[in-house]
Formats: C-alpha cells, sequence, structure tokens
C-alpha cells in the first residue's frame, strides 16, 4: 500500500478529488494483536484523502452498510445527489452504526463489540476457557491449541492462535452435522478428524448454551 499523502498532495494540485476505499472501516490499531498494521479511517483522512470510503460491518462491527467520510464540502455534493436518496441507510441501520460508534467513543469496543472482543482475547484465557468445557463435558473431550482465521472481508487471510474444543467421535461428519441442526445450533470445524470448536467463536454468555448442546449430541 503505497502512502497516501503525495497522492492526495498531487490530486489536489490538479484540482481532483482524491478517493479511497479502506473497506473493513478500521478504527483500531491491529498491531497490539500481533497482526500486521490494517489502515484505518482517520490515518486516510489524516493523510488529505477527500473522500474516504468503508463498510459498516466487517472491523467496524455494525450493521452492513456503506459509509462515506471525509471533506464537508465533498460529501455535501455526494449527499445531495439523488441517488443518495435513493440508496440511504434505514433508521434501524443508522440506530446500530450510532451504538456501535459510541462503544468506541467509550473506549469498549474491545468487549462490547463481538469482532473485537473475539481478537482481543488473550491465549491465555483461551486456553482456561477450552480447558474448562472439556472439564465440564468429559471424557470424549480434550482441547487443543490451533489458529483462527479471522477471514472474510475483515482481515482476509489473517490468523490469530487460539484453543479449541476437541470432540472424538468416529464420525465426526455426523456429529458436526447434529451440531448445526441442533437447538441451539452450533456450527464446528473438523479439524484431523475431529470435531473442534474454537474458543475464540463462542460469545461470553454461550458457554452454558454450548455445552447444553454438546452433551445433548453425546448423549443421544
Amino acid at each position: 500500500r503505497p502512502d497516501l499523502r503525495p497522492f492526495a498532495e498531487l490530486a489536489h494540485r490538479r484540482g481532483i478529488v482524491s478517493l479511497e476505499d479502506v473497506g473493513s472501516g478500521c478504527l483500531i490499531d491491529t498491531d497490539k494483536y500481533g497482526i500486521d498494521q490494517e489502515p484505518t479511517l482517520g490515518e486516510s483522512i489524516a493523510a488529505g484523502v477527500d473522500v474516504v470510503c468503508a463498510s459498516g460491518d466487517k472491523l467496524l462491527g455494525g450493521p452492513q452498510a456503506g459509509l462515506i467520510l471525509g471533506k464537508a464540502s465533498v460529501v455535501d455534493v455526494i449527499r445531495r445527489h439523488p441517488l443518495a436518496r435513493a440508496l440511504r441507510a434505514d433508521k434501524t441501520c443508522l440506530a446500530g452504526l450510532e451504538a456501535t460508534l459510541r462503544h468506541y467513543l467509550r473506549g469498549e469496543a474491545e468487549e462490547q463489540i463481538p469482532v473485537w472482543w473475539s481478537i482481543s482475547r488473550s491465549i491465555d484465557w483461551l486456553e482456561s476457557r477450552a480447558r474448562s468445557w472439556a472439564q465440564t463435558l468429559g471424557s470424549r473431550t480434550s482441547f487443543v491449541s490451533t489458529e483462527a482465521v479471522i477471514g472474510g472481508g475483515s482481515l482476509p487471510g489473517k490468523i490469530l492462535p487460539s484453543f479449541a474444543l476437541e470432540i472424538d467421535a468416529t464420525n465426526p461428519d455426523a456429529i458436526a452435522t447434529r451440531l448445526r441442526t441442533g437447538s441451539p445450533h452450533v456450527v464446528p470445524r473438523i479439524i484431523n478428524g475431529r470435531v473442534a470448536i474454537d474458543a475464540r467463536t463462542v460469545l461470553p454468555d454461550q458457554d452454558d448454551l454450548l455445552i447444553e448442546a454438546i452433551r445433548h449430541v453425546l448423549e443421544n
């Protein structure tokens, strides 16, 4: 990714609007999680880019939407274009975006926004959690180190170390199918012939539901 400042300066000298699609909508420095730095919206604006586009979901963590930020003089022209009315977000989407952005303003994104909650968990915490699941469920389960893929449009190809619960089964595909179609639904992976559930992918209030779902499948 090239330095944006020379491009923005060149555009300004030529009287051209500079635009960048940041994509993921990242607002947090990813370096502290051992992930290659993801460009942030603030960096692009500070570099002098006139218009910055991003997603409202992905790393921003809000509802699916498109965001347009930048210089008021340019954004106002976009806002007044007839297509802006046809494609405008509804009140529910705007309320979701507002609630998400307030978490950033309060400094609580890592605890309140699911994608950042998952990314920010320490490896020791994940090991302890997976061990607790295995101890609760008994002899047909164990916990193992694994890798979590952040993936999608958020951080494609980026991997974090993690821990997972493994279920020992003679037919792992059947166990995985029953977990997916059970109640509550659980979507596992199959790693080396064993059903695995990554500790990064289960939200903090879902432990009891997970244990209940796995126990029901193993007992039946």
